[in-house]
């Protein structure tokens, strides 16, 4: 299969042979053709694409997509037992009227707890946005499963997952595929891969450049950049900040609807220090953040910048208070308009925050996103639905920069990406910290390799804020 898009190769002569009952496994950075040729056994190509070679599917029966940013196909406006029981009531209306609803109601507990989803009855009463990115992420597991698909292409399923939970998913889709059911996994995570994987796919820039069995892979790679995938190391960690508090948080309580899902009684941010924040999925820790910037109104206490109390909401937060504190998305797909280039989007946030002159501000974004690491040629000027899941989550750093932030809150921001792109933007924050006086990170994280570059630790735990320490890692000689 060859895939160009207005003459810029993204698949160039990959053959693939997905086994019933195997998980075929396909790695490699951000954008180098993963996605493309996991969609293509779909049916399914990026806009004004030409495509060349076959795919054929022997298998009876749809094929389920988990897609890498959840939200992206769960209908924002309708409760997760509307989406969920509009897929089952399909699939038994051969049963008698009489005994559709109740059969129905069963496979969609069923498919629930196959995906890991405890408390199936209060989920099923939420709207997506109610959910964490890692809830979104095994519901929409569950709907591939109520679907019966006889192949599921995952792309990257244990995207923002905490350790416990993404060990629940590797074990639920080795279930799935011992009853027959072909896996495509397209990740980066090298973890899961080695764990759940029959074969493995090495890709880069569109080529398959080594593959075979995970154990030979890890023992003996050929490939150069096989190598240089497994011998990635995480970044270390910058040097303390030291400097004086930037944010508090004061008897903070969330909820949705009726139901307190937060209590953070007392948490402080320091002047150039970098707080991760952990936990497992649906912990709260997204929670904590979206009240940080303003994004979760119904919640109780105070949030200070400098002493001073945030309005609870943006719309009530001046232009130097939404400068000041910036968030990026875990599904940064979602947080960009889909029809505008990405040079306009990030140059935006620097004309309406700062007042910057147009010409002025889309020099700086451009400058921004090749400090990045992203390519200055035609890149910038892409549609977002052109540009991998990475290099997207770099654009929405780079659109955050532009802002200037006093407080840089980034949400799972390098969950979906390799370990070499990882490494990077792991890298890029640590330099931030050092080169811009008084920018401060707040890191919501399910990976504890991330987690090692903060210099102090907060632990969410069902919706408690039950401890603050310093980070292993800073304490290690």
């Amino acid at each position: 299969m060859r895939v160009e898009v207005r003459g810029r190769v993204i698949v160039d002569g990959v053959d693939l042979c997905v086994l019933p009952g195997k998980v075929t496994a396909l790695v490699g950075a951000s954008g180098s053709g993963k996605t493309t040729t996991g969609l293509a056994l779909l049916g399914e190509f990026p806009p004004g694409a030409r495509v060349t070679g076959e795919v054929y599917r022997a298998a009876d029966g749809p094929v389920g997509y988990v897609p890498q940013h959840p939200a992206t196909v769960l209908n924002p406006a309708r409760r997760i037992s509307a989406l969920l029981h509009d897929i089952a009531r399909a699939r038994v209306r051969h049963l008698p009227r009489g005994r559709r609803r109740a059969a129905a109601r069963a496979r969609v507990l069923e498919a629930l707890a196959d995906a890991q989803l405890p408390d199936a009855e209060a989920l099923l009463r939420r709207y997506p946005h109610q959910l964490s990115g890692g809830q979104q992420q095994r519901v929409v597991l569950a709907q591939a499963l109520l679907l019966g698909a006889r192949v599921i292409v995952a792309d990257e399923p244990t995207t923002g997952q905490d350790p416990l939970t993404r060990s629940r998913i590797v074990e639920q889709l080795a279930a799935v595929a011992a009853r027959g059911i072909a896996v495509v996994l397209l990740s980066h995570d090298l973890d899961v891969v080695r764990a759940l994987a029959d074969d493995v796919l090495v890709m880069r820039a569109g080529r398959v450049v080594e593959s075979g069995p995970p154990e030979r892979l890890w023992r003996a790679p050929r490939h150069a950049w096989t190598r240089r995938l497994l011998d990635e190391h995480r970044a270390d960690p910058p040097e303390a900040g030291g400097g004086r508090p930037v944010l508090e948080i004061r008897d903070l309580t969330a909820a949705h609807g009726k139901a307190t899902v937060l209590r953070a009684p007392l948490l402080t941010l320091d002047s150039g220090e970098c707080l991760a924040v952990v936990g497992r999925s649906g912990s709260g820790k997204t929670t904590l953040a979206r009240c940080l910037a303003g994004l979760h109104r119904d919640h109780g206490g105070e949030v200070l910048l400098d002493g001073t109390p945030l309005p609870r909401t943006l719309r009530r937060r001046s232009s130097a208070q939404l400068a000041a504190v910036q968030y990026v998305f875990q599904d940064a797909r979602a947080a960009f308009d889909e029809y505008r280039p990405v040079l306009d989007q990030v140059a935006r946030t620097a004309v309406r925050l700062r007042g910057s002159g147009e010409q002025e501000a889309r020099e700086e974004a451009l400058a921004t996103l090749v400090r990045l690491g992203l390519p200055a040629d035609d890149l910038p000027y892409r549609l977002p639905g052109r540009l991998s899941g990475g290099e997207l989550q770099r654009v929405a750093l780079a659109r955050a920069l532009l802002a200037r932030p006093r407080v840089l809150i980034c949400d799972e921001i390098t969950s979906g990406l390799d370990m070499v792109t990882r490494r990077g933007i792991l890298d890029l924050l640590a330099g931030l910290l050092r080169e811009r006086e008084g920018l401060s990170l707040v890191l919501i994280t399910h990976d504890q390799d991330t987690a090692r570059i903060a210099h102090r630790v907060a632990v969410v735990d069902g919706g408690e804020l039950v401890t603050v320490r310093k980070s292993r890692r800073l304490t290690t000689p």
